[in-house]
């Protein structure tokens, strides 16, 4: 298949947009994400495809669950985004007790005036670590809804917008279930893609270990070698761009008959919302800008299926019974479900 084919007419590549970052003109917008992998490359060692699905979900303006057994370098990852962005960042780690206004804040008594006074939580940043997310009682995950979807906090009956850009970067451990709670699939939901970070290499493996044992003690985080390389005017100017690259009806079409599909699948027993539509098209426009192009293709569409859908379907009980995992199922319907030709 052609990805031209896709390009709508008079469509002109994006391989020099200019990005206003700290009132200057800093390049266009792939040296932009390059300067951006390449400091998280001086914490982050291996893993590309994890790196580009965050970068992904970063341009389309998303929130990320990153799923991994512990030490694997989860929030490592997401600490190292976070540095290499100049914007405010804050960081949770969630435990059993905690409550939703030691997330998004509580109303005092003012001593002095008598008066409620408003103490905001680590919620209002630009980017939020949500560290071990399924720790946390149901009560407190749901404080984030409102937080992910509407982008604001309601306070003893007042509602204060958040900073933007504004990203939430949650962990989880999928094989530990003791003192965790499932995040529910209302939650699930609002995260625009669901990542799954694997082993590394055995090279990957001894150059992690070089990394985090010479010239230091201790298990600090290597993160002093991570600098900021893009501010928030650029971010959003980059977000921006993203929203304005050209979709073709057919392109449309195919991912809505993509999520349809998902719901007529023997092996899945929930299928995805109109959620999973969006995120499939938001993340292939994200591509596009990524990879300097004015249009989307059904090509792009495929790269983001698979964090797109894995976390807004279910296994049906023969499928589990049996031993398979979502991202087969999903492989699957990505299979049967023909992609546009011109």
């Amino acid at each position: 298949m052609d990805n031209a084919e896709f390009a709508p007419a008079g469509a002109a590549p994006v391989n020099s947009v200019n990005v206003v970052n700290a009132g200057t003109i800093a390049g266009d917008a792939n040296a932009m994400l390059d300067s951006l992998r390449a400091a998280i490359g001086q914490a982050v060692v291996g893993q590309p495809e994890v790196v580009e699905q965050v970068l992904v979900a970063l341009v389309a303006s998303g929130h990320v669950l990153i799923e991994g057994v512990p030490g694997l370098g989860k929030t490592l990852l997401v600490r190292a985004l976070a540095q290499a962005l100049s914007l405010a960042h804050s960081r949770v780690q969630f435990t059993p007790d905690m409550m939703p206004s030691d997330i998004t804040g509580h109303a005092v008594l003012d001593p002095s005036t008598r008066q409620l006074r408003l103490v905001r939580g680590p919620v209002f940043t630009h980017v939020l670590l949500a560290d071990e997310i399924n720790r946390a009682p149901a009560k407190t995950q749901s404080a984030l809804l409102e937080v992910m979807q509407e982008y604001q906090v309601t306070i003893e009956g007042q509602s204060l917008p958040l900073p933007k850009p504004f990203m939430v970067l949650a962990t989880q451990n999928p094989v530990e279930t003791e003192g965790t709670y499932p995040l529910p699939e209302s939650q699930l939901d609002r995260f625009l893609f669901k990542i799954e970070i694997g082993y590394p290499s055995s090279t990957e493996e001894a150059a992690v270990v070089v990394r985090a044992t010479e010239g230091q003690a201790g298990d600090r985080l290597p993160l002093s070698a991570v600098k900021p390389v893009l501010d928030g005017p650029a971010l959003a100017n980059l977000q921006q761009l993203a929203t304005r690259q050209r979709v073709d009806q057919q392109v449309i079409d195919y991912a809505v008959r993509l999520v349809r599909a998902t719901r007529e699948h023997a092996g899945l027993a929930v299928g995805s919302g109109s959620r999973g539509a969006l995120a499939l098209v938001r993340g292939a426009r994200a591509i596009a800008l990524m990879e300097g192009r004015g249009y989307v293709t059904p090509d792009d569409i495929k790269r983001v299926a698979l964090p797109a859908l894995r976390h807004r379907v279910a296994l049906a009980p023969d499928a589990l019974l049996e031993g398979r995992r979502i991202n087969d199922l999903l492989t699957e319907v990505l299979e049967t479900v023909a992609a546009p030709r011109v």
